[in-house]
């Protein structure tokens, strides 16, 4: 139910297709997108940030005895800027569940069905910030990424021989609400260092 997840659903939906779309709280604008542009949808309101609701919702999936060809993870919660003493560690946590072990959990789940299959496509979101060096005061969103882009190396060399690729994209800052907590000079800031 973000800004990218709404963009990728209507990049990449054809007819026949059938998603299981996972958001968090708000679903009616999700409900308009689907109906709008014909989008056959499975919906499920998930915190990702507890563990238990995580576990629930791999386990609805598996009832729905769809097996997914195609994965795309992209939750994330918004970046904190905030200077290292100040370190968070219980948002830091949450930020890991939904991020990370959210990601653990659903690909414990489909990738051996994928593999079966011998056809499968995960993508995550990572962040170019784990390509250079990233802006200054963002330690739990860093190490959380590094966490993705981590498990993106792993599983791609364990499903190479299965027919499966696993990747991620690393952008730089994208212009949508996921920023509305970030200061504006680091913003312009980053728009200053990047050659678009």
């Amino acid at each position: 139910t973000s800004d990218l997840g709404f963009e990728l659903i209507k990049t990449v939906a054809k007819e026949g297709d059938k998603f299981l779309l996972q958001g968090y709280s708000d679903s009616s604008t999700l409900e308009q997108f689907c109906e709008k542009n014909k989008i056959d949808y499975t919906y499920f309101d998930v915190n990702l940030s507890d563990s238990d609701a995580t576990d629930k919702f791999i386990n609805d999936i598996k009832e729905t005895g769809l097996v997914p060809t195609h994965f795309v993870h992209l939750p994330a919660l918004r970046v904190i800027n905030t200077k290292f003493k100040n370190f968070d560690e219980e948002r830091f946590i949450l930020d890991m569940n939904v991020q990370v072990m959210s990601a653990v959990k659903i690909c414990k789940a489909i990738a051996p069905k994928m593999a079966k299959a011998k056809f499968g496509r995960i993508l995550f979101m990572a962040t170019s910030y784990v390509l250079a060096n990233p802006p200054k005061n963002t330690a739990a969103y860093i190490m959380a990424k590094n966490a993705v882009a981590g498990l993106m190396k792993a599983l791609a060399v364990d499903y190479v021989s299965n027919g499966i690729t696993v990747n991620a994209v690393s952008p730089s800052m994208i212009e949508t609400k996921f920023l509305a907590e970030t200061s504006h000079l680091i913003v312009e800031q980053t728009a200053a260092a990047h050659p678009m």
